[in-house]
């Protein structure tokens, strides 16, 4: 079973910019940007408190994840985490909902991603705001922080969906975050 670790930060957008100054400056390598589109499901096996069912999209091609949070006192998070890569996500959507799971929440998020070593940082900006997550080891990110040294970072104990279920907009049932669309 995959164990997931990261710790994640909220960011100004001062902060923001001075992690993306100071990533090439400590050794990190940029592996690219995307835009996601993530939709959650519910049904009746999956415990909401504990667990996430989401299928993300980005371009024409999907990711299904299954993450289940471990209990801890730390803003290091530890959870299982299993994900498949999907060549026709319109397709899975279609069974998701054939086995009983509906979309709950639906949150964008442009994310820029970089490597330190087996470590990756990610950038993100949602809706609701700017963060950075760290993924690796607790060493591994403890390391990172310390490399990045920007004053003042602020950990972000609560999940993107949480975050999406207490800012985003209800239509019909289904939780929304979405980036304004652009005219």
């Amino acid at each position: 079973m995959p164990i997931e670790i990261e710790k994640k930060y909220r960011l100004s957008k001062a902060q923001r910019a001075e992690v993306l100054e100071r990533l090439p400056v400590i050794g990190a390598k940029r592996k690219g940007e995307e835009f996601e589109v993530n939709t959650l499901y519910i049904g009746e096996t999956l415990d909401v408190g504990r667990s996430v069912l989401r299928l993300r999209r980005i371009g024409d091609r999907g990711v299904l994840t299954y993450k289940e949070r471990f209990p801890t006192r730390s803003d290091v998070k530890h959870q299982r985490e299993d994900e498949t890569g999907v060549d026709d996500p319109d397709a899975l959507e279609l069974i998701l909902e054939a086995l009983g799971f509906t979309p709950a929440l639906v949150y964008e998020k442009r994310r820029e991603t970089w490597a330190l070593g087996e470590t990756e940082i990610v950038v993100d900006e949602l809706p609701f705001g700017l963060f950075m997550e760290i993924e690796g080891t607790e060493q591994s990110i403890a390391d990172v922080e310390s490399k990045l040294a920007i004053k003042r970072l602020k950990t972000e104990n609560f999940t993107y969906p949480q975050l999406a279920r207490q800012h985003g907009t209800n239509y019909g049932g289904v939780i929304e975050s979405r980036f304004p669309e652009e005219r």
